[in-house]
């Protein structure tokens, strides 16, 4: 979620050493966030080179142009027809980054990445980077009434290249109830990501072997 105008703890940006990020958007209404994250990474990350990607279904939140004219370049859609064979797209977006961010990350694109179906170009370059993956859930109200999920976000948790955000309260935009599936702010991503870096003792580069 986007903090809220004044939060200045939501706004507080940690220090990060990867400098490539991957930030893919996935069709969740927070998307819709992403233009004031766009301005907020360029404010106190200006250094951070940065690639976005958006799954089709987050096109009908967020127009990709406007994205674009945010991060200073291209925003790709991730459909194998939209995408140029060469260079093939899952090795590039599997060996350039430092770091993958899916924010927010959508029950479907959720369950996909947990069962390993490589069928998009970013779902197969997940599968294949080194890089640090950073997954921020937002989740529809009642998602805990069945097992799927919970077993999808546990699976991701195991693996060692993955850090899964913690959900949060937020409003139903459909119900106006509230509930626990409300996306972690990016900034709390970055937090995340950099401990697992730590953690992992990974050199910044070793994801560009992919190539």
């Amino acid at each position: 979620m986007a903090p809220e105008k004044g939060d200045l703890a939501a706004l507080l940006a940690p220090g990060v050493s990867f400098r490539r990020l991957l930030l893919v958007g996935t069709g969740a209404l927070a998307v819709t966030h992403l233009p004031f994250w766009l301005n907020w990474a360029g404010e106190f990350y200006p250094d951070l080179e940065l690639r976005i990607v958006l799954t089709r279904s987050a096109t009908r939140f967020v127009a990709p142009d406007a994205l674009a004219a945010l991060a200073g370049g291209p925003v790709l859609v991730d459909d194998w027809a939209a995408l140029p064979v060469r260079p093939a797209p899952h090795v590039d977006l599997a060996g350039w980054p430092d770091a993958i961010l899916v924010h927010p990350a959508g029950q479907s694109f959720i369950a996909r990445l947990a069962l390993g179906l490589a069928d998009s170009p970013v779902q197969l370059a997940l599968q294949l980077t080194t890089a640090v993956i950073g997954v921020a859930p937002a989740l529809p109200p009642g998602h805990g009434n069945g097992r799927a999920v919970g077993e999808h976000l546990a699976r991701l948790a195991a693996d060692p290249r993955i850090v899964v955000g913690p959900t949060e309260e937020a409003t139903s935009a459909s119900t106006r109830e509230v509930h626990d599936g409300g996306v972690t702010p990016v900034s709390t991503m970055f937090r995340l990501m950099q401990q697992r870096l730590v953690e992992r003792e990974t050199p910044i580069g070793a994801g560009h072997g992919n190539r």
